[in-house]
């Protein structure tokens, strides 16, 4: 299971945890704008937008979880097991795009969240694998910009698009139904409260953070929505790249899962592979990994964006420790 989020502070910052038992070795990834982008019922796509973010590449295919493209629309998959429903290809007015291809779609040829609504006006997400080996996974996607998000949901009445006021998503159940739980926790605060229990009873406050009390903490996609919305809607930073990129990996570290606490068979365990922050505007990704908590960099303008071949880096998953007292 996994977090997205999408944070204005002063520029836009798009990303996420992922969630996962295992790694496909992703990497972080950069398309050119000449890259060859095929699409299996569309064709190749010769020129578009370039893209930066974090894929597995296979055979030569970034098979991207999240992307930014170069100007400054993003977008991320997550896990949506029990209610994603992708259709079968028809021969129509409308566009049948695989779920595998869905964010390069999207980001190779959109500019802003008005182009992607209209793109997605005539979208089929279709019912097609990449291969035998790699399935098609159950997910759903948020798209983001500076002027806000929405989210993407493929189910069995068909394609649902719904605008998303907090610029968070995780996993099940539906968004609408994630969006409503709100209303349970529209008494938390992050200020002292004074007490309405009752005149009758001396009811003092004992701690810091009393306001918040009740705010999950569980690691179940509900509850990580609940959480993640309730600290990025009161986050506070400086309007400085530094501060920015800080607290959004904070935000993120709100509903990390530690390895251990998230156990699914023997031995198995769920945990936060990577965790990303892309600021949209410079499109310089950042990310660390569960082992290396060192924030690592990529900046997508410092390769060749008129270029055709993939650029790729493999993630610094290594625990680095500094001594600050030996020589």
């Amino acid at each position: 299971m996994c977090t997205c989020v999408s944070y204005v502070n002063g520029s836009h910052y798009f990303g996420r945890n992922l969630d996962l038992e295992y790694s496909y070795q992703e990497n972080v990834t950069i398309t050119p704008r000449n890259y060859p982008m095929s699409f299996r019922k569309k064709g190749v796509v010769s020129s578009h937008y370039a893209l930066i973010g974090m894929a597995f590449v296979q055979d030569g295919y970034p098979l991207y979880y999240d992307a930014t493209n170069e100007v400054g629309l993003s977008m991320a998959g997550l896990n949506f097991p029990y209610y994603a429903h992708f259709e079968e290809a028809k021969e129509d007015e409308k566009d049948n795009i695989a779920p595998f291809e869905f964010i390069p779609w999207v980001l190779s040829q959109c500019k802003t969240l008005a182009e992607a609504k209209k793109l997605l006006s005539h979208l089929r997400l279709i019912n097609l694998a990449y291969s035998p080996n790699l399935p098609l996974a159950p997910l759903h996607w948020m798209i983001s910009s500076k002027e806000g998000s929405i989210v993407v949901e493929s189910v069995k009445e068909g394609l649902k698009v719904y605008d998303n006021p907090v610029g968070v998503m995780t996993n099940n159940p539906p968004f609408p139904l994630q969006l409503f739980r709100l209303n349970d926790y529209r008494a938390l605060s992050s200020e002292s409260r004074e007490n309405s229990f009752s005149s009758d009873l001396p009811l003092e406050e004992y701690s810091r953070g009393m306001g918040a009390i009740g705010l999950p903490g569980d690691l179940s996609s509900s509850s990580r929505f609940i959480r993640a919305s309730f600290v990025k809607m009161n986050s506070v930073a400086k309007k400085e790249e530094k501060s920015s990129v800080s607290q959004f990996f904070h935000i993120l570290t709100s509903v990390e899962q530690q390895r251990g606490c998230c156990k699914l068979g023997k031995d198995t365990y769920e945990i936060t592979i990577y965790s990303s922050c892309c600021n949209t505007e410079k499109g310089i990704y950042y990310y660390r990994t569960y082992d290396n908590p060192t924030i690592h960099a990529l900046d997508m303008h410092a390769e060749n964006l008129d270029g055709s071949n993939l650029a790729s880096y493999p993630l610094m998953r290594d625990t680095e420790i500094t001594f600050d007292n030996r020589k």
